[in-house]
């Protein structure tokens, strides 16, 4: 498929940096149909780089290009996203609000179409990051789609499970967080997980059929999807409270399991006690 290139973004390797460590690369598929292609070696971790890169790609197609549909997949074979790094994640100052959240909110309202092309592995925030998007079409024999933070020992924040429970069936959402079950191509797509499996050629049937590049020319696109999704977006907006709530819950929480502790060693010395 012939493409013709607008742009091409880089991915700093910190914020003061002068050097590259990857891009963003968008080209025109066909007139409406725009692809952005970010490859950050090895696996596409979700670094503030990362995010603000492509949170930058969406302003420019938005306000430099007419309406259509945004394309987005990996330029590594392997791994559309590997999700977070979570030292970089809790050492940034600002990291969820201004760029994890920031990138989430700009898709979950974006005003045109978005469809992620998941080519490869895509776990934890790089699955939220393809759940984000309003369409997905996965490859169906490479990579499997996981959230692994119960493995990981890390909870999820309100936003990144609300949009996998307003999405998705109870059935599916209870697997995915509560035995991070992978899922393949055939069985993300039997659980609607994925709105299709293939590759581009897949992707541009998917956008033509339902003409996708139409959707956002009457401006409402957006303000449709924040009012669908109100309540990922509350979470996504009002994160500093959801982790002044968090705080305040994992106190209490404390404070009942100090509870438990004790009446189960009042237990213990009573039963043997009662054994003497």
């Amino acid at each position: 498929m012939a493409t013709q290139t607008l742009f091409e973004l880089p991915i700093l390797s910190s914020p003061k940096a002068t050097t590259s460590s990857g891009t963003v690369i968008c080209t025109t598929l066909t007139p409406g149909a725009y692809l952005l292609t970010f490859t950050a070696p090895p696996d596409n971790r979700l670094l503030t780089s990362f995010c603000q890169a492509i949170i930058l790609a969406l302003d420019i197609l938005e306000f430099s290009y007419p309406p259509g549909v945004v394309i987005t997949t990996s330029g590594i074979p392997k791994f559309y996203s590997n999700g977070l790094d979570l030292e970089h994640a809790s050492s940034t100052p600002g990291f969820f609000s201004s760029s994890l959240f920031a990138l989430f909110r700009r898709l979950l309202t974006y005003r045109m179409p978005t469809v992620a092309l998941v080519n490869g592995h895509s776990f934890a925030g790089g699955f939220m990051l393809a759940m984000f998007h309003d369409y997905r079409i996965f490859n169906p024999t490479r990579g499997f789609l996981c959230l692994n933070e119960l493995d990981l020992g890390v909870p999820l924040k309100p936003a990144m499970s609300s949009i996998f429970r307003q999405k998705l069936s109870p059935q599916v959402y209870k697997v995915l967080v509560l035995e991070a079950k992978r899922f393949g191509g055939k069985e993300a797509f039997e659980n609607g997980i994925v709105d299709g499996l293939g590759g581009m050629e897949e992707a541009m049937k998917l956008v033509i059929e339902r003409k996708l590049a139409e959707k956002g020319k009457t401006g409402v696109y957006g303000l449709l999807k924040a009012e669908m999704f109100r309540e990922t977006l509350g979470y996504l907006e009002d994160h500093k409270k959801e982790e002044e709530r968090s705080r305040v819950e994992n106190g209490k929480n404390d404070e009942r399991r100090q509870a438990a502790l004790t009446r189960a060693d009042e237990w213990k010395i009573n039963n043997l006690k009662s054994k003497l």
